[in-house]
């Protein structure tokens, strides 16, 4: 509650002027809560109005309204000489110096900046209305002629209203400065935190994922001598459970080497050299094709791509990228893969494209996140890794990656690379 308010402030009225209904009832009840009278109105055309009829102690106005904005209010409510010696105060959000050149030129007597606190507007009401003797007795106006952004301006305050307005403006910079100041530091503290976590996170994948190979190859090594020794003794249903063991036992390892492999793609370090895309891309793919001899596929690599980067990081991504390209292309009689390069806006894309399977477009965002699939283990084999790992190697790469598809039709990886 305001200690200093006399008969006279407790009859006199506060007029706040806001078009926002809500943000109006917001500050009356605030204001009343500390024992002000207050009256509304929803635009400076009704708000001068209002004053005409009944003269308020003090005027709390926003700027962008209709009919009338605040500066207009302001500057008419200056003109009037029953009127001019109310302190006026503009709500804004100071996102420009030009609006404090405009208040000035009104005559606003406070700057208060959006989102501000409510003790904060309150100290701003004390320090007006304790000071409202002075402003009563007047003081020595001075004309003051700037140029700004070479358009001239006329300010023509009383030395004190000019002080105390760029007084206000002051006081809002520097809370504004401590405000962010405290948000820098709990960011950093936060970036520190989700750093320690994801090194943790990293940790652990890799304990797991390293403790798990071992007993899953024991697995899958028991099942082939079972089948290799002791098939004969087996009945049919014997000989399919052990093929279902044996091919979770696959799928389990290849789960995790993919998990290795991106929690290495995250940690690694990067030691760029000259890379040769297309020698890469070339292997990768003669050894899927020899992995897969009946398998009709053009192949068309772009020769001669090279890139400053890391080795053994671009390798895995492209063994990602063009072992997609094989398997989502494995139902097409004549499949197709092209591993090139294309120039837009002066930036070098890669790209790696095929006529496979494709993808809804509209699902694309879930790609490149573990875990997330677009198609069934049913329809493809796979983990969900691998583009997770792809995106994590090209953007520690200072680049980006995304792709375009149609389902039925194929689709297309593009990515670049800051050399």
């Amino acid at each position: 509650m305001m200690q200093f308010l006399n008969d006279r402030t407790k009859q006199e009225k506060i007029l706040v002027v806001e078009d926002s209904n809500v943000q109006a009832k917001k500050i009356k009840f605030l204001l009343e809560e500390n024992g002000l009278n207050v009256t509304l109105a929803p635009n400076g055309k009704e708000a001068l109005q209002s004053a005409l009829a009944e003269k308020p102690l003090l005027i709390i106005s926003d700027i962008v309204m209709p009919e009338m904005d605040g500066y207009e209010l302001c500057a008419a409510m200056k003109a009037e000489e029953k009127l001019k010696d109310i302190p006026i105060i503009l709500l804004t959000s100071l996102r420009d110096p030009l609006d404090i050149i405009k208040g000035l030129q009104a005559g606003a007597d406070n700057f208060i900046t959006k989102p501000y606190e409510d003790h904060y507007l309150i100290s701003r009401i004390q320090y007006l209305l304790a000071n409202r003797n002075i402003r009563e007795n007047g003081g020595a106006e001075m004309v003051i002629e700037v140029v700004f952004r070479g358009t001239k301006y006329s300010i023509n305050s009383e030395k004190k209203q000019i002080l105390d307005l760029l007084l206000s403006v002051y006081e809002a910079a520097i809370q504004r400065n401590d405000e962010l100041i405290k948000a820098k530091a709990e960011l950093e503290a936060s970036n520190e935190n989700l750093m320690n976590a994801n090194l943790e996170l990293e940790a652990f994948a890799r304990t797991v994922s390293h403790d798990l190979r071992t007993p899953l190859g024991n697995i899958t090594g028991l099942v082939e001598l079972l089948i290799q020794d002791n098939i004969s003794q087996l009945d049919a249903e014997g000989i399919e459970l052990i093929n279902i063991i044996r091919d979770s036992s696959f799928e389990m390892l290849q789960l995790i080497e993919d998990l290795l492999r991106f929690s290495q793609s995250g940690h690694a370090e990067i030691n760029h050299v000259d890379v040769d895309l297309s020698q890469i891309a070339q292997q990768v793919l003669t050894k899927l094709q020899s992995n897969n001899p009946d398998r009709n596929v053009h192949i068309k690599i772009q020769p001669g791509i090279h890139v400053k980067a890391d080795y053994p990081l671009m390798a895995v991504a492209l063994e990602n990228l063009l072992g997609n390209a094989w398997k989502y292309s494995g139902k097409k009689k004549e499949a197709e893969i092209r591993f090139g390069t294309t120039i837009e806006n002066d930036e070098t894309r890669f790209y790696v494209q095929d006529n496979g399977a494709g993808f809804d477009m509209s699902k694309s965002f879930q790609m490149f996140k573990p875990f997330q699939r677009l198609h069934t283990v049913n329809e493809f084999p796979g983990t969900g890794v691998g583009l997770a790992t792809v995106r994590r190697i090209i953007e520690r790469h200072g680049g980006r990656i995304w792709a375009e598809g149609s389902p039925g039709i194929g689709a297309t990886f593009y990515f670049t690379i800051s050399n």
